[in-house]
């Protein structure tokens, strides 16, 4: 099955069981219920090849902030523990992804330390049933749940659908470009010993 893992995580405001395969070829079944969460993470998942089960149960009568987040840190430990030792692999991934009108800068380092930057200006309160400042909150949670540096950035666009859903993809594009192994390198790619 590759690289990867499975995570239960169960709090009085979520419930989240998440299957994730870094080595996998795009397949995804998500259900959060948030209409465009779930296309999002269905991007992610195609346009990075990873395969995602993803189930999660959450407050939404309260709104959608507890589902959001708490998935991005389920997504970020899945990360973290199917790429366990993290030897071989690339480590650095970037991609600058067109969609429409819209132009994405995404880079990762799957460096052991967590980082966000994120500079993605939108002009919308929701696109769907989706809170758009949430999306921010969800990118935070995967980089420190992963202990990835994660930098995401809006180089042009106006559509907030297209922008997100942009950012999305360029961050699948770039963390599969970052887990992929390089026969070149020995352990891992740090002068220090460890990632």
């Amino acid at each position: 099955m590759g690289r990867s893992a499975v995570i239960s995580r169960i709090t009085k405001e979520t419930d989240i069981q998440m299957n994730f395969n870094i080595d996998g070829s795009g397949i995804a079944n998500i259900h959060t219920g948030i209409g465009f969460f779930d296309h999002m993470l269905n991007s992610f998942a195609r346009h990075g090849f990873f395969d995602l089960e993803l189930t999660v149960k959450g407050d939404l009568e309260v709104d959608t902030h507890h589902t959001i987040e708490d998935t991005g840190i389920v997504l970020g430990a899945a990360i973290k523990e199917a790429l366990g030792d993290k030897k071989s692999i690339k480590r650095y991934g970037n991609m600058i992804l067109p969609m429409d009108e819209t132009l994405i800068l995404c880079a990762v380092d799957l460096s052991g330390r967590p980082y966000l930057g994120y500079d993605v200006p939108l002009t919308a309160e929701r696109v769907g049933d989706f809170e758009t400042e949430m999306a921010k909150e969800f990118f935070y949670a995967v980089s420190y749940s992963a202990e990835m540096n994660l930098h995401i950035r809006k180089l042009s666009g106006d559509n907030n659908h297209h922008i997100i859903e942009g950012v999305f993809k360029a961050f699948a594009k770039a963390l599969d470009d970052a887990t992929l192994p390089d026969p070149r390198i020995n352990g891992v790619l740090s002068t220090k010993g460890t990632l």
